[in-house]
């Protein structure tokens, strides 16, 4: 009689999660696609749709630069070549509704799984609120970009791993086919291949003894498969090259503001989690195994480290910690859900269907009657359509900038693409517009001929510009300042408006 209801009970276990899953999934879908704006605030989205587009319409990769004036024709791949794809079909077809679509159902899709692989150890509720604290830790790069869309292949790949490590056998070899689409959606694929070995410790330090030689090499010959796996792409063995080549900018990380440290200074979710994770430890005692340690610990620095890597941390550090929390804070065995409500398998996936199905009505109907507009802050219309009647062609732009003017056409002198450009150069441009080295500014923009500069209001070089001679300001708002080399292109110019300093 009790193996009978524990048949019951587990089959309830193993069949709601996914609805629950689904649902919760589902909810965050629709929350991001009201709030679209939100995704579409940072500039490095109208290159990624630039370079994706000239994939569809070359039928091609890039190995070169085609979009920039000072790094035209350099080596240059896209290590997120698939997701740029997406984007840029997604564009074409719904306008700026396709991309928030795409990385709203990206987000959902993180959300679905994540809690789906933590209903083996913790019930929905308690699923949904760490599904929901990740989510908040996260927040701040919510964007709609390439990480967004690998975001749930990063959470089923690595929750395989643990999934795996926590039965102290190997991985499945269906999870290896995640690691090309990673692979091609985004760079931080690398994470997802160290991590192979750091799991894989794991699982051997809670095998048994005798086991641990086969499991050892079971969980070798899946690494290296997956390190091939991950040359399966059109680059081949560039793509791992060029997707650590970020790694090795130096003191550029320390400029861009997603890869600089995390700040206490101020207090966060992130703080607030991290400190409330410490504390509950040392209040509730919580052993972990020497491997689990470090994978936190690695997690941790890796958040420090790079507010990027926050959504990493966010996300796989509940799955590292659920089996040893879940089995330490109710040490008789795992609590079995009540089984007053039996899911047929059919009324399942009925219900998956009409979630599917109302999603896309909600959607259509959403989209017929709301448009979205990306931040204001990176879309400088008039500034740029004063360049253009000026035919400028030589632009010393803002970074933030860059994709825009691609998108109209204009060569912009730095992008998003720090890789392209280099720490040395860079780190030269960043000490010129921050007016610490006022002799950098001059000499750049004597050496590419620079015929007119589009700045923040706010950036020191802006201000230094209205008084070095033989540059004038002919157009300010409260974002952008437009400044021109005097005997510059004239034509048009009284289309321009002259604003006073």
């Amino acid at each position: 009689m009790s193996i009978s209801i524990e048949s019951r009970s587990t089959a309830v276990v193993s069949r709601a999660p996914g609805l629950v899953a689904l649902c919760a999934g589902a909810g965050i879908y629709v929350f991001f696609l009201v709030h679209g704006n939100y995704l579409l605030q940072d500039s490095d989205t109208y290159w990624h749709i630039k370079i994706g587009q000239w994939i569809i319409d070359h039928r091609a990769m890039p190995y070169s630069d085609v979009y920039s004036l000072t790094r035209l024709g350099e080596p240059w791949i896209s290590s997120s070549w698939l997701a740029e794809v997406l984007y840029a079909a997604a564009y074409g077809w719904l306008d700026w509704g396709g991309p928030v679509i795409l990385a709203s159902l990206a987000l959902g899709a993180t959300v679905a799984i994540f809690i789906y692989l933590l209903s083996a150890n913790f019930d929905p509720a308690r699923a949904i609120v760490l599904a929901m604290l990740a989510l908040l830790m996260s927040a701040h790069h919510f964007i709609a970009r390439p990480h967004i869309l690998a975001m749930p292949v990063m959470v089923a790949f690595v929750g395989g791993l643990m999934a795996a490590a926590d039965r102290r056998s190997s991985p499945s070899w269906l999870l290896l086919p995640l690691i090309p689409l990673w692979t091609s959606l985004h760079g931080g694929f690398v994470l997802g291949l160290a991590l192979i070995g750091a799991i894989g410790l794991e699982a051997l330090w809670s095998a048994d003894a005798e086991r641990r030689i086969a499991l050892a090499a079971r969980w070798a010959l899946f690494g290296v498969a997956a390190l091939v796996a991950s040359c399966a792409t059109p680059y081949g063995w560039y793509t791992p090259l060029g997707a650590a080549s970020i790694l090795g900018l130096g003191e550029l990380l320390s400029v861009i503001t997603e890869w600089q440290a995390v700040n206490f200074g101020t207090f966060g979710f992130f703080e607030g989690a991290l400190l409330g994770l410490i504390g509950l430890a040392f209040y509730r005692g919580f052993v972990l195994s020497p491997p689990r340690i470090m994978l936190l610990l690695g997690l941790i620095w890796m958040a420090l480290t790079h507010v990027r890597n926050i959504e990493i941390f966010a996300f796989l550090a509940p799955l590292v910690v659920a089996k040893p929390f879940a089995e330490q804070s109710n040490p008789g065995g795992a609590a079995i859900l009540p089984s007053e409500v039996r899911l047929n398998p059919y009324i399942t996936l009925v219900a998956a269907l009409t979630i599917a199905v109302a999603g896309w009505v909600s959607t259509s109907s959403y989209l017929a009657h709301h448009h979205y507009a990306f931040a204001r802050g990176h879309t400088p219309a008039a500034a740029v359509d004063i360049l253009e009647q000026r035919q400028v062609k030589r632009v010393f732009n803002q970074p933030e900038y860059g994709g825009y003017m691609i998108t109209r056409g204009m060569r912009p002198f730095i992008d998003g693409r720090a890789e392209l450009y280099g720490e040395k150069f860079v780190m030269k441009y960043f000490h010129a517009i921050e007016g610490r080295r006022v002799d950098d500014l001059i000499q750049m923009l004597d050496d590419y001929q620079i015929e007119a500069t589009l700045l923040f209001v706010k950036t020191p070089a802006s201000q230094i510009l209205d008084h070095i001679q033989g540059w004038k300001r002919i157009y300010a708002d409260d974002l952008v300042v437009i400044h021109v080399r005097e005997g510059g292109p004239q034509a048009n110019a009284t289309a321009a408006p002259d604003v006073p300093r």
